[in-house]
């Protein structure tokens, strides 16, 4: 039996839908770290094609938090700029992580950008992302533990927690009850960082992250060492040039430290 045009027409467009929604993320992939903003129009008529596509929206969230991570300075204008795209963010990753909540990025997605959002709030809203930030990038490690960014979320998660105020710490537990923020220790902040490293050695974030932990335990040698890699590695991230010139100042701060442990 030979199928009219009018039924075929409804197959016809879906397929040629679905192809353009894969030719804007790929347009958008091809744009590189360098240039988030490009690649955040592309996922963006990708997902004006297709709003549940799994891809462009955690690629969505995670190129809108590089965007806004280039936003800097206390200037309400600027935080309200800033909180607003991570916000939009948020949106694109929990609606990756409702198309396909089996898959790493989009829990992967969820956990950064909340991370990146909460450095930008008081210590009270820090503590409420931080039980989805743990959980989310937890998450994301349990279905692929080679998920080298989610192991920094969980690394820099662990130290920040660390890093809390007495109030902060009291804050929290009134909040989650007194076990939750108690997972905290240096110990897994040193280990998921130093994974993160493993598993990708040029990547010069997880380098910067892991010497800070090293130096707010002392351990100057180490950081030193980090450090040192991170001149000499390539900048693939559109705030690498940042990093560097962090690194750069750390590394003066601490060449005549001694180690404490």
């Amino acid at each position: 039996m030979r199928l009219s045009l009018c039924l075929l027409a409804p197959l016809f467009g879906a397929t040629l839908a679905a192809q353009t929604a894969a030719q804007h993320v790929a347009l958008g992939d091809s744009a590189g770290l360098m240039h988030p903003d490009v690649q955040l129009r592309h996922y963006q008529a990708a997902l004006a094609v297709d709003s549940l596509s799994y891809a462009a929206n955690w690629k969505a969230a995670r190129a809108i938090a590089d965007v806004a991570k280039q936003i800097q300075g206390n200037a309400d204008s600027l935080k309200r700029r800033r909180d607003s795209l991570y916000s939009v963010g948020r949106g694109y990753a929990e609606r990756a992580i409702r198309a396909d909540s089996t898959r790493p990025d989009g829990h992967y997605a969820l956990s950064m950008v909340l991370g990146r959002l909460s450095r930008t709030k008081g210590s009270k809203e820090r503590v409420r992302y931080a039980k989805i930030i743990y959980d989310e990038a937890t998450r994301a490690v349990q279905i692929d533990s080679t998920y080298d960014n989610a192991h920094h979320v969980l690394g820099a998660w662990n130290a920040e927690v660390k890093r809390l105020s007495g109030i902060q710490r009291f804050f929290a537990k009134a909040l989650f009850g007194g076990g939750f923020m108690d997972k905290a220790n240096w110990d897994d902040a040193v280990k998921h960082l130093e994974i993160a490293v493993r598993l990708a050695p040029n990547h010069i974030y997880h380098r910067l992250e892991l010497a800070e932990v090293y130096t707010d335990l002392g351990r100057y040698s180490k950081a030193r060492e980090q450090l040192q890699v991170v001149a000499t590695l390539p900048e693939v991230d559109v705030l690498d040039g940042q990093y560097k010139k962090d690194a750069a100042a750390l590394l003066a701060d601490i060449k005549n430290e001694k180690d404490e442990t």
